[in-house]
C-alpha cells in the first residue's frame, strides 16, 4: 500500500477553544508523533486572508500529515484521543485525503512527499501546497510585495475551488493550500497571472527564501464539514 497525505482544518469558535488550540501548537506534539503509521506531520496556524497573510486567524488551525497508508490515517482520525480532543473543541473540521503527484524542494531539511504510482487519470482535481521559510533579512521586502502578488486570488481565479494560508511560524514559515478544478486552471494562474510571474522573478532575484517546497497532490476523498456545509464534494466548498 502506498503512502498518502492528509490535511485537516479545524475551526475553533470560542475564546477558550482558541486558547486551547494555540497551546496545542506546543503540547499536541507528544501525542501526535506517536501515531502508528505516521511518517511526517506539521501543526499549523492560519492566516486571516486568502493565501499568505501576516495577520493570524486565531480560529482556524491545521494538521498536515503523511501516512504509511490510508488505513493508518483513518485509524488516527477515528481512534486517537488527541484527534478526538481537537474535535471536541472545534465547531467543525474537514479532512482532505491526497496522493502526491510531484514534490520539489525541502521541508525541515527533507522531502517526505513521495510521488504516488496510483494516480487516477479520471480525477482532474489538483491540490497544491506552496511552503517557504523566509529569510529574516528579507522579511520586509517579501511582505511588501505579498498584497500585489495575491491580488488575482483575492479578485477570484477561474477554477480555484478553495485556498487558505497556513503556517508553522507567523511571518517566517508560511504556506498556502489550494484546490483547483483541473491542472489547466492551475497552469493558467501560474503562467498567465502577471503578478504571479513577477513574484517568481523576484523570488529568484532577491533570494527571499531560506527553504521552499512546492507540492502537487490529487485530492481523492473528503470528510467532514466546512463553512457549515458537509463537504464530500470539493465543488461545495464555501470560500471561507
Amino acid at each position: 500500500m502506498q503512502s498518502i497525505s492528509t490535511l485537516t482544518l479545524f475551526r475553533f469558535p470560542t475564546l477558550s477553544d482558541k486558547i486551547w488550540a494555540f497551546f496545542q501548537m506546543q503540547f499536541a506534539h507528544a501525542h501526535i508523533r506517536k501515531a502508528p503509521g505516521l511518517q511526517f506531520y506539521k501543526l499549523m496556524g492560519s492566516g486571516r486572508n486568502l493565501g499568505f497573510s501576516p495577520l493570524p486567524d486565531w480560529g482556524v488551525y491545521a494538521i498536515l500529515s503523511v501516512w504509511d497508508n490510508e488505513k493508518s490515517a483513518h485509524q488516527f482520525f477515528q481512534e486517537a484521543p488527541i484527534f478526538k480532543r481537537y474535535q471536541s473543541h472545534s465547531s467543525e473540521n474537514w479532512t482532505v485525503f491526497m496522493k502526491v503527484i510531484q514534490a520539489k524542494g525541502l521541508w525541515s531539511g527533507g522531502n517526505p512527499f513521495n510521488p504516488s504510482t496510483d494516480i487516477d487519470e479520471c480525477n482532474p482535481l489538483i491540490a497544491v501546497i506552496t511552503r517557504a521559510t523566509i529569510r529574516t533579512r528579507k522579511l520586509l521586502q517579501f511582505w511588501r510585495y505579498v498584497p500585489t502578488s495575491q491580488r488575482p486570488i483575492q479578485d477570484g481565479c477561474p477554477g480555484l475551488l478553495y485556498t487558505k494560508g497556513i503556517g508553522e511560524v507567523p511571518l517566517l514559515q508560511m504556506a498556502t493550500f489550494s484546490i483547483w478544478k483541473s491542472m489547466g486552471d492551475l497552469k493558467n494562474f501560474a503562467y498567465h497571472s502577471p503578478e504571479h510571474q513577477v513574484a517568481i522573478k523576484k523570488t529568484r532575484e532577491l533570494d527571499w527564501y531560506k527553504e521552499e517546497m512546492f507540492i502537487r497532490f490529487q485530492p481523492y476523498q473528503f470528510e467532514g464539514s466546512w463553512g457549515g456545509v458537509h463537504i464530500p464534494d470539493p465543488f461545495l466548498i464555501p470560500s471561507e
